[in-house]
């Protein structure tokens, strides 16, 4: 069926016709005043000729682009999609009896923007950034039980979809969540209390999955720092590699009952872990100095929240990102790795490896970049959309 459709300014279709799934409001000709949010439309050049089709929103990116070719946007549609992703998760070995923990959906990735859905166990959690995929909900949660063969299926988009649009969404199941469901989950064999109500986007960061195993990889024999633990992952992992012994910070108390729980899920009455509700610049401003103590880390872990969620608050988390690294090399023994990501979209690979780099150099140590980290092939970034990348880490070794 033909939708609405909006056309382009002159020399407006060049990035569309190399695919890229965004339509930005500057390159629109004035769109009909009848339109709803979330609608679907068919996007044509200047001269008429169509383009592509996607769902409309108000913004700065006006159209999340579906597809490039003119097509139905139906159940088979979605289902086709849904199938494809999954497919790719097959094929590069996520879904096994040790591992049930894995994003099925991600967004531009998967040819699905406004689109995550994370996999644990018998339970999908869905979550929408677009109104066009808000209201797909339903239709996409059946299609979700129908292909990934899970029961449960939680929408949590109270505080991803854009606020103007006055949806007055609210959390909750829309198939299953029956009491007594269980909420942990398995990644690489180790288990996690997954908390898909209250906790940060989803519920589990399994975007973190290869690097944690890198971390248990260099564990053995390393006194380890988590800092900005949340759920703990990196740290469960760390004693499962044979760390001396973790200790975990974060600010918030609730990350520290879920790194204990984590822990004790795993490793009971591991003797190894500590736990520490704190700041990191204060934690590490007092943490032991690798020329005074055989008491300091040899691997830290820095794992912060995005640091810049906008390019507006760029610089300041350029600083931030400089400021945090620096405390660490003072504090790492000779010859210790530092694990050090930033999530933040705004930030390039290059702006954040700089900002190491200048926190290197103020330290005056010889540091190696050993690895280059990225986020996993379940989080797979769309050729023609390279805003999708937004993890970077890198694994640096301390003389």
């Amino acid at each position: 069926m033909p939708y609405p459709t909006l056309h382009l300014k002159r020399g407006k279709s060049e990035s569309l016709k190399r695919y890229h799934p965004w339509v930005f409001s500057g390159a629109l000709q004035p769109t009909p005043p009848d339109l709803q949010e979330g609608q679907l439309v068919d996007v044509a050049d200047d001269t008429g000729h169509y383009i592509a089709t996607g769902h409309w929103q108000i913004g700065s990116i006006a159209v999340r682009v579906l597809t490039f070719r003119q097509r139905d946007i139906n159940r088979d549609f979605w289902l086709r999609r849904l199938q494809q992703a999954h497919r790719v998760r097959q094929a590069i070995g996520l879904i096994r009896p040790d591992n049930n923990a894995y994003r099925l959906v991600h967004g531009e990735g998967d040819r699905l923007p406004g689109l995550v859905i994370d996999i644990y166990g018998d339970t999908a959690v869905i979550q929408a950034h677009s109104v066009g995929m808000h209201l797909e909900r339903h239709l996409l949660a059946d299609c979700v039980r129908q292909i990934a063969g899970v029961h449960n299926i939680y929408y949590k988009s109270e505080t991803t979809l854009p606020y103007k649009a006055d949806l007055h969404q609210e959390n909750g199941f829309l198939l299953g969540g029956a009491p007594g469901l269980d909420t942990t989950a398995l990644e690489n064999g180790l288990r996690f209390n997954i908390d898909w109500l209250r906790g940060q986007k989803t519920g589990f960061f399994v975007d973190q999955r290869d690097n944690r195993s890198l971390v248990e990889h260099y564990a053995r024999g390393r006194r380890v720092l988590n800092m900005f633990c949340y759920t703990g992952g990196f740290s469960v992992y760390a004693l499962r590699g044979g760390a001396e012994c973790v200790h975990s910070v974060d600010s918030s108390a609730k990350a520290v009952e879920l790194v204990k729980a984590n822990v004790a899920l795993n490793f009971p009455d591991d003797t190894r872990h500590q736990a520490f509700c704190d700041d990191a610049f204060r934690f590490l401003d007092h943490a032991p100095a690798p020329d005074s103590s055989s008491e300091a880390y040899d691997l830290i872990i820095l794992d912060p929240p995005a640091f810049a969620k906008h390019k507006d608050a760029l610089r300041n988390a350029l600083k931030g990102y400089t400021r945090l690294n620096a405390a660490a090399f003072q504090k790492i023994k000779p010859g210790g790795l530092l694990f050090t990501f930033s999530c933040s979209q705004a930030v390039s690979k290059e702006q954040f490896r700089l900002a190491v780099f200048t926190a290197a150099a103020q330290s005056g140590r010889h540091v190696r970049i050993l690895h280059q980290l990225h986020q996993p092939a379940d989080h797979p970034i769309n050729i023609y959309h390279p805003e999708g990348e937004y993890l970077k880490g890198l694994v640096l070794q301390v003389e």
